[in-house]
C-alpha cells in the first residue's frame, strides 16, 4: 500500500536514554514508512538525544530546555513537513503496520479526519510485579483514545489548536475534547496498533504532585461546554425574539 501523503512521527523526549531506540526503531520499521522521525529532546540530562542521534536520517534531532510534553509535541509539530502526523512517547512501540492500517481509510474517505488504535499495556521487562497485576494487564486492551494511537491530518490538528502547555498532565484529554468539540470525523480501528510501556519512570508516576491537572483539564472541559451551551441558548433566544 502506497499513499501521497508524507507522515511525520513526533517523539518528545525526557530522559529516556533506556527505551527511545526501541521507541524510534518501531517507527522506522513501520510498513508503511514515515517521511520524518522528530526528536524533541526536552532538556534530558542522560544520553536521550546521543541515542537518537545514532539513527541517522530519517531522524531529525531538537533540543529544548525542559518545558514539558505538550511544549514537546507543539514543538515538533511546528518542525514537521508532512500531510499526517503521528506522536509516539518515547517509552512506548507502536506495530509494524500501525501507519498503514491507518492511512487506509484516511485515503478512502478524504472527510475522515483522524484515526486511532487500541492500546496494549505491558510491563517492561525487569520491572518486578506480582502475577495479580501481570495477568490484570495481560487482559487488558483499552480503547486509543492516546496521542501515540492516532495519526490525524495535519490541517485538522491545526484546526483543533496545539496541546495547552499548561497542564503538565491530561493535555490530550483535553485536546481530544477540543477536537470533539468541533465535530472532528474520528474512527477507531478495532486492533492493537500501541503498546504502552508500564515502568518505574512513568511521568504518571513520577509527576504525583501534578495528578490535579486530571481534575483541572475536565473541569476546562466542562466550563467550555457550558459556556458554548450558554451561547446558543442566548443566540436562540434572540433570534426568537426577533
Amino acid at each position: 500500500m502506497t499513499t501521497n501523503s508524507a507522515i511525520s512521527v513526533v517523539i518528545p523526549a525526557f530522559n529516556t536514554s533506556l527505551y527511545i531506540g526501541e521507541a524510534i526503531q518501531s517507527a522506522l520499521d513501520q510498513t508503511l514508512a514515515p517521511t520524518e522521525v522528530i526528536i524533541v529532546d526536552d532538556g534530558s540530562t542522560d544520553d536521550t538525544a546521543d541515542v537518537a542521534a545514532a539513527f541517522g536520517d530519517p531522524v531529525r534531532i531538537f533540543r529544548q530546555p525542559h518545558r514539558g510534553i505538550a511544549a514537546s509535541r507543539n514543538f515538533g509539530v511546528a518542525q514537521a513537513r508532512g500531510a499526517l502526523l503521528a506522536f509516539l512517547d518515547s517509552d512506548d512501540l507502536w506495530t509494524p503496520e500501525k501507519l498503514e492500517k491507518q492511512a487506509e481509510p484516511l485515503e478512502r474517505d478524504r472527510e475522515l479526519h483522524g484515526v486511532f488504535g487500541l492500546v496494549r499495556q505491558f510491563y517492561t521487562p525487569g520491572l518486578e510485579v506480582s502475577e495479580a497485576q501481570k495477568q490484570h494487564l495481560e487482559a487488558g486492551i483499552e480503547t486509543g483514545y492516546h496521542a501515540g494511537a492516532l495519526l490525524i491530518r495535519r490541517d485538522a490538528f491545526d484546526s483543533v489548536g496545539q496541546f495547552d502547555e499548561s497542564f503538565k498532565l491530561g493535555e490530550f484529554i483535553d485536546w481530544y475534547a477540543r477536537a470533539r468539540d468541533i465535530h472532528l470525523k474520528l474512527i477507531t480501528l478495532r486492533e492493537v496498533l500501541m503498546l504502552r510501556r508500564i515502568h518505574g519512570a512513568n511521568t504518571g508516576i513520577l509527576q504525583l504532585d501534578k495528578k490535579s491537572d486530571y481534575a483541572k483539564t475536565i473541569k476546562g472541559i466542562l466550563d467550555r461546554r457550558k459556556l458554548a451551551a450558554s451561547e446558543a441558548r442566548t443566540i436562540r433566544s434572540e433570534r426568537t425574539s426577533s
